[in-house]
């Protein structure tokens, strides 16, 4: 299952290279410096301009949904909470300096309190449902935990890492896509257990067991109505 999985994630990272990046994915993703890098994609054919615009509403909102996407991606997936500041749920949609915690599956960070942390740091919006093509954009990165005195990046990554989804329309072509940047293990902290951990789960990711979630996200970005 495993070897399945990876060449379904190779083919996607191969199908991708060779596409043109659209206008917001050249402003929105991060030059790779070091570390490694991810492009996924994913795109649906719809019947109807109308049924385009719709889906690519849809997809944009559960973009900026955290919290759903635990239950888009299935049991085994990381579950996602939407955090500001000051810790709390403010039961919107992700705006410019809230967080996500990350509960990933087994031990979490002794800096994050049990859970990986990322602050949205850039979100785009190029939205024209009249127009032929559309965009919406949203980036992340590793940070500290919110509201903690302590300033360690509490994630598996380096704050050097950056995730970005982007939701893409062009005619009745709707796209999903993921874009990892600059992905180091997170393992110079204070903290040997949080050394250790993150040099475990960073060695997962970069091999490409979250690729594979990020891929399921990405394909329920653009299904139907789920719950989303």
């Amino acid at each position: 299952m495993f070897a399945i999985v990876m060449l379904f994630v190779y083919k996607a990272q191969f199908f991708y290279r060779y596409q043109k990046m659209t206008i917001l994915e050249n402003t929105l993703v991060p030059q790779n410096i070091e570390g490694k890098h991810t492009d996924l994609k994913f795109s649906t054919d719809l019947k109807t301009a109308d049924e385009a615009i719709r889906c690519f509403q849809r997809a944009s909102k559960r973009m900026l949904n955290p919290s759903i996407w635990h239950d888009l991606c299935g049991p085994l997936s990381a579950k996602f909470k939407l955090v500001t500041e000051k810790g709390m749920d403010p039961h919107r949609l992700a705006e410019i300096n809230d967080y996500f915690r990350i509960d990933i599956p087994g031990p979490g960070t002794k800096a994050g309190s049990g859970y990986d942390w990322v602050k949205v740091e850039a979100i785009e919006d190029h939205s024209f449902a009249g127009a032929e093509q559309e965009s919406a954009g949203l980036r992340v990165r590793p940070c500290r935990q919110p509201g903690k005195g302590q300033e360690a990046v509490a994630h598996f990554f380096q704050n050097k890492a950056t995730s970005t989804f982007i939701i893409h329309r062009k005619g009745n072509v709707v796209s999903a896509c993921y874009h990892g940047r600059n992905e180091l293990a997170n393992t110079q902290t204070d903290s040997t257990t949080d050394n250790i951990r993150n040099a475990i789960i960073s060695s997962g990711a970069l091999s490409g067991l979250s690729e594979a979630q990020w891929l399921s996200l990405l394909k329920a970005f653009l299904q139907d109505e789920i719950g989303g």
